[in-house]
């Protein structure tokens, strides 16, 4: 039912339109003339209910299919691909449905019909003035077309793009919104992604790593990190339950760099869990080895005092 009612206003242009054509010359009221006008409202809205009920078939098509696959599961990998695919030929698809409807509709007027046809003659000249002037707005077409096919990205995607860290919201003909983390929206456009590099954290899997530095005094105890490390992992439902490391990963003069490694379900986890892990294992440095924090040496020799004489 919830579908059906979206096929009424192109029904009742469809009737309106069969009425004109069809229909409104039996009265005797109408002339001739004014028929020939009613003639052509009557194709016009024949065309444009034909294309509307199209499109509804194809969106409804569309709903039908994708309601099985659900992108708000935790293992949404197929699903966010068939979505993408789908948004993107849906948008082709209706592109070229107007642009026919409009094609025909212009090729009811008489007029239009003998422009059209010296166009045509000159095709071949107008078709590279057309092609120079919208040279850039054709490539974004293609890569739009591109990315439905290739699926560099994908509906809800965590990527890093111009150093902001988003989610694919949205994937046009023509460009793409990305969901940054504080509500901002970023519009690229399509050809951005076959053009530039940039990062897709959930490209073939939504699972990721989570690292943690620390900065320390050499006389920290490792044992004792690894330890309490291991302890609030599994203390959190944050953590999956594979990836639990410690290492040391830089040895300067003044201090040593710690990695903490982790791992999770999400990016969106990853960073929770990244943010507790660093606020509980700085508590511990602090309650436990304050010594070990990071220190700046300063010593100064005592000179010998001089007299003079």
């Amino acid at each position: 039912m919830k579908y059906i009612k979206r096929f009424v206003i192109p029904f009742i242009l469809l009737l309106i339109s069969l009425f004109l054509k069809y229909f409104l010359e039996k009265y005797e009221f109408v002339s001739a003339e004014s028929f020939e006008s009613f003639d052509i409202l009557g194709s016009i809205l024949l065309i444009i209910s034909m294309a509307w009920g199209l499109i509804v078939v194809i969106r409804i098509f569309k709903w039908i299919f994708l309601e099985k696959y659900d992108t708000s599961e935790a293992n949404n990998l197929r699903s966010r691909k068939l979505h993408t695919q789908f948004n993107i030929l849906e948008r082709i698809v209706i592109f070229l449905i107007v642009i026919v409807a409009i094609g025909l509709i212009l090729m009811l007027f008489e007029d239009v019909r003998r422009i059209g046809i010296s166009v045509f003659a000159s095709a071949g000249v107008a078709g590279i003035i057309i092609g120079l002037a919208a040279q850039r707005m054709i490539a974004a077409v293609l890569a739009g077309l591109q990315i439905a096919i290739t699926q560099p990205i994908r509906l809800d995607d965590v990527v890093i793009i111009e150093g902001e860290w988003g989610r694919i919201e949205e994937i046009a003909l023509t460009y793409v919104v990305v969901n940054i983390w504080d509500k901002r929206r970023l519009v690229v456009p399509s050809t951005y992604f076959f053009e530039k590099p940039f990062q897709n954290w959930t490209r073939t899997t939504s699972e990721i790593l989570g690292t943690v530095f620390l900065y320390t005094d050499y006389h920290v105890s490792f044992e004792a990190l690894r330890k309490e490390l291991t302890r609030l992992l599994e203390s959190t439902p944050l953590w999956d339950g594979k990836v639990n490391v410690l290492q040391v990963t830089d040895a300067k003069e003044r201090s040593i760099e710690i990695r903490a490694l982790m791992s999770a379900k999400d990016s969106g986890t990853a960073w929770d869990l990244r943010v507790f892990i660093r606020e509980k294992l700085i508590e511990f440095l602090q309650k436990n080895y304050p010594e070990s924090l990071p220190k700046t040496r300063v010593f100064i020799e005592n000179q010998p005092q001089t007299t003079e004489k």
